[in-house]
């Protein structure tokens, strides 16, 4: 998706005037107690406890060996692409600090390409966070800050100067503030039933009677489905249709023992989803399915893509089938009370993201011959899913952090309590300060985190693999 760039209001003028915040409630007072607003800014390298990539390939033991190479070769990239990787080294570091104790269902893994579009079951285009496999519930602000830490990152990896990537921590956090307000002034179901639809997102975004990407948002968002991914992913082998391959990214590895896992790990994620769609799941026979590696921080987990054919029509239906491990927080927050975890995944996702695909549920996998035993979760794959590129984000990053904050904003309110987070955020500065502090800080930290993987690399203490097809 590439956003047309606007202009932005500078920096140093004042924002809009926003909705004041609600009276002092003793969760804020409380919370201001355990970590004053100007700590928020505080990043001491000295006291993060833990080495940033020995924390990286801890997380092997749970992922495909053969898959490692195209992790560390992914992750060793760029800075960006290391932190889309390390969200288990952040966990790490924020755990290291003071927390407010202000608790919401965390999204836990908010940078900001984990924003997106995609049809909601009422057939609506929609703007939200997209990735939920670390969520837990955690302090608001590890969610803030994660997502403002990944906006400075962002804007260095596309060429802007540091003044423009604060301007837009600002502005993501001033939209995070102003909508949290407004949510902790709003009954509860009225929050529930907010969406940011796609109108909503092009006011942020772009020109005024511009109408190039109203089609460009719809074009994409018609495409990218089933049928669309059909046309792309099929071939016809004696007369039944397969998924291709493309090794060592998309290959059927499975051999002669497909059709029984993929009937076993199906036959337990219908268990998982509502009486209705299991009875339109009824109508559809699995067909094929290929192991998948997808985006960065994900590979390694092993990840299916599954085909299903409706039974009188042909018509093609994608489910991918994802591997769920513990979340990168629960060491420190302690365990999920999922036993499994992709059923935390669906849980959490449901709680805080406006409108979850319908196809979302979660499976689980014991095959001891492949000494296998793990945890799924489950959801339609490409269902006019609309993706931002970060080429496409940078030149207008401003706008589109406060579109993030809305949506962070609005995850929050549901699972917590926004009158909490506006009273602790106040109407002064001074968490917008520290909080611009942190993210440059913690971008530098990234920085000098990603030469340590980069060096390891090179110097071949690390496997490493360099193929980059487009990422999912």
């Amino acid at each position: 998706m590439t956003i047309t760039p606007v202009p932005e209001t500078p920096a140093h003028e004042s924002p809009a005037p926003e909705t004041q915040a609600p009276e002092h409630t003793p969760a804020g007072r409380e919370a201001r107690a355990r970590v004053p607003r100007r700590e928020l800014g505080t990043w001491n390298p000295a006291t993060r406890g833990h080495d940033a990539l020995a924390t990286i390939l801890a997380q092997s033991d749970i992922r495909a060996p053969d898959l490692l190479p195209i992790r560390h070769g992914r992750m060793s990239h760029s800075p960006w692409t290391y932190y889309r990787g390390a969200a288990a080294v952040m966990a790490a570091d924020l755990a290291s600090t003071p927390h407010t104790g202000i608790m919401v269902q965390i999204c836990g893994d908010a940078h900001i390409l984990n924003y997106g579009m995609w049809v909601s079951p009422e057939r609506h285009l929609i703007f939200d966070l997209r990735d939920f496999d670390e969520t837990l519930p955690g302090p608001f602000e590890w969610d803030l800050k994660r997502y403002l830490a990944s906006v400075i990152v962002l804007g260095r990896d596309n060429g802007l100067t540091e003044a423009v990537g604060q301007e837009a921590v600002r502005s993501g956090y001033r939209s995070y503030r102003k909508h949290i307000r407004r949510y902790a002034q709003t009954p509860q179901i009225d929050v529930w039933y907010d969406k940011i639809e796609v109108e909503q997102l092009l006011k942020y975004a772009k020109k005024e009677n511009e109408e190039a990407l109203d089609q460009l948002i719809e074009s994409k968002a018609k495409k990218r489905t089933s049928r669309g991914a059909s046309k792309k992913l099929l071939t016809t082998v004696e007369g039944r249709r397969q998924i291709t391959e493309e090794p060592p990214y998309r290959t059927h590895r499975l051999g002669d023992e497909a059709e029984p896992i993929l009937q076993s790990v199906l036959a337990e994620y219908h268990k998982s989803v509502p009486d209705h769609l299991e009875h339109l799941l009824s109508r559809y026979d699995p067909v094929d399915a290929v192991r998948q590696v997808v985006g960065v921080g994900s590979v390694g987990m092993r990840v299916f893509l599954t085909l299903l054919e409706e039974r009188r029509s042909g018509d093609p239906l994608f489910l991918q089938v994802k591997q769920a491990g513990p979340s990168v927080y629960e060491q420190f927050l302690g365990k999920s009370k999922y036993e499994n975890h992709g059923e935390r995944v669906v849980r959490g996702q449901r709680l805080i993201q406006s409108a979850s695909d319908m196809f979302v549920g979660w499976t689980s996998f014991q095959y001891p011959e492949l000494d296998l035993d793990m945890d799924f979760y489950v959801r339609q794959y490409r269902d006019g899913k609309v993706i931002p590129k970060g080429e496409g984000v940078a030149p207008v990053l401003p706008r589109f952090a406060a579109a993030c904050g809305h949506a962070l904003a609005r995850a929050h309110a549901r699972s917590g309590d926004a009158s909490a987070i506006a009273d602790y955020l106040g109407n002064s500065n001074k968490a917008e300060d520290a909080l611009v502090e942190f993210a440059s800080a913690y971008a530098d930290q990234n920085t000098a985190d990603h030469a340590q993987l980069a060096r390891a690399v090179e110097n071949g203490d690390i496997p490493s693999e360099k193929g980059w097809p487009d990422i999912p």
